[in-house]
């Protein structure tokens, strides 16, 4: 994962490209990534990273991304924190019993701040790049992260976990 330019600039997906709240598409469940279809994951990053350094530069967050964000039905997630992971059909497992409470943001709602509850940890199993298999645990702002993104697998928005009616506030 070095170049994260394409060859084709008129493939590459735009900010334009991303479904925001309210489109149908984001509350469908994604479908697993097949090892036939391994060959497409490389392409389907490069658009995820576009999309997130777009989002970056225009509102000033974004660590990671979901495919269905972008109308890619697949279970597959990019983390961009310090280095850069693919996570292909991700597993949460062992989420802890222990819970904390944050302003969620995400990049199909930019303006908006939801309050949600989320596991302390957990660990998470999944495919990388290679389809090998590896397992990461997570704490705390990374364990927000993973929840925020896989919950997007499965069509689920922060809107949907809000706390409760009060749970909502605008970003300046």
């Amino acid at each position: 994962m070095q170049n994260f330019t394409p060859v084709n600039k008129e493939i590459m997906k735009k900010l334009e490209n991303l479904l925001l709240l309210g489109n149908l598409q984001l509350y469908e469940k994604s479908e697993p990534v097949t090892e036939t279809e391994l060959p497409l994951v490389m392409g389907w990053v490069v658009d995820l990273h576009n999309v997130m350094e777009e989002i970056r530069a225009k509102y000033g967050f974004g660590r990671g991304i979901a495919a269905p964000q972008l109308g890619i039905m697949k279970r597959l997630i990019y983390i961009n924190t310090d280095m850069p992971l693919i996570i292909i059909n991700p597993e949460i497992n062992g989420a802890s019993s222990e819970m904390f409470e944050v302003w969620d943001d995400c990049m199909c709602l930019p303006n908006l701040l939801v309050k949600v509850r989320r596991h302390r940890s957990l660990t998470l199993r999944y495919l990388d790049e290679n389809w090998t298999e590896q397992e990461w645990h997570v704490e705390d702002d990374l364990a927000e992260l993973v929840q925020h993104e896989y919950d997007h697998l499965d069509g689920i928005l922060c809107t949907m976990r809000a706390i409760d009616g009060k749970s909502f506030r605008w970003k300046p």
